[in-house]
């Protein structure tokens, strides 16, 4: 419990019983905001999702966090954020998840640099997302063009194999969770095309929204062509999982397709580790 919270609660037993109402009342609100708010190392509250400005737009709204501490002198790797089904709309929020809380998070921010950009979509992930995605990336400032990724769950795991067979030379690596599985996918993924690109792909092996079948069939394929691909399959787990591929999880067993993959077992140091210039 933080010092602000703390300070209420002592405040109002000094009041006495007559204000146990009020005190359960403001008791209930505090609670509220901690659990929304990131606590930073110097004790200060900010809420994770006012780090990433919103910009309208009528065919993709999004949200941009510029990296911490930004220093026009530096070059700085973007990653692509997107949302799942459930992020789907234009009200420029939904499409936050729990890895853009993640990498919202101080101390990740301090350590790995970055634009964090999250588009919105009102349909499945396609060609004009991309070339929306790309006009925004080159406008930002220091962008380090060798180190553009792409992660996202679900219909954004499905939108990240997706999008880098449009243009398999633009991403340095990329991370889909849960992407394939749904019966129509069973061959939209030309293995031949993306090979090359690192990608470290997320799976629950319960996951019945998005079955994992098709994942160990492309992962199949990427092996017999020696291409650059990671599969972590979380044992006992469903399609919930995609608080799980920045941090880890012990239930994750992970196979590669060749030794050009590289064996970092930390996540952000994997993708941070890629780059087109490589």
């Amino acid at each position: 419990m933080n010092k602000y919270i703390t300070s209420i609660i002592f405040i109002i037993l000094l009041g006495g019983c007559k204000l146990r109402w009020g005190f359960l009342s403001i008791l209930f609100l505090a609670f509220q905001i901690q659990g929304h708010a990131q606590i930073s190392k110097g004790g200060e509250v900010q809420e994770w999702m006012d780090l990433y400005v919103p910009y309208a737009d009528d065919v993709m709204p999004y949200r941009l966090m510029e990296p911490m501490g930004f220093d026009v002198r530096k070059r700085y790797p973007v990653i692509v954020s997107l949302h799942g089904g459930g992020g789907s709309g234009k009200d420029n929020r939904k499409q936050l998840k729990v890895w853009n809380n993640q990498l919202a998070e101080s101390q990740r921010r301090a350590d790995y640099p970055c634009y964090v950009l999250a588009p919105q979509a009102d349909h499945l992930w396609d060609g004009a997302h991309l070339e929306k995605i790309k006009g925004l990336i080159a406008a930002l400032p220091s962008v380090d063009m060798d180190r553009i990724y792409m992660l996202g769950h679900s219909m954004g795991g499905h939108g990240t194999n997706v999008l880098i067979q449009l243009d398999p030379g633009y991403f340095a690596a990329v991370a889909p969770s849960a992407g394939t599985g749904r019966k129509q996918d069973s061959d939209f993924i030309d293995a031949t095309v993306i090979k090359d690109i690192p990608m470290w792909a997320f799976h629950g092996d319960k996951d019945n929204v998005c079955p994992i079948g098709p994942q160990l069939t492309l992962f199949a394929e990427m092996k017999a062509l020696g291409g650059n691909m990671k599969l972590t399959t979380w044992k006992g787990d469903g399609h919930g999982v995609s608080g799980k591929f920045i941090p880890g999880a012990g239930n994750g067993t992970t196979q590669v397709s060749s030794d050009r993959c590289d064996p970092e077992p930390d996540f952000m140091k994997w993708l941070f580790n890629q780059s087109l210039s490589n």
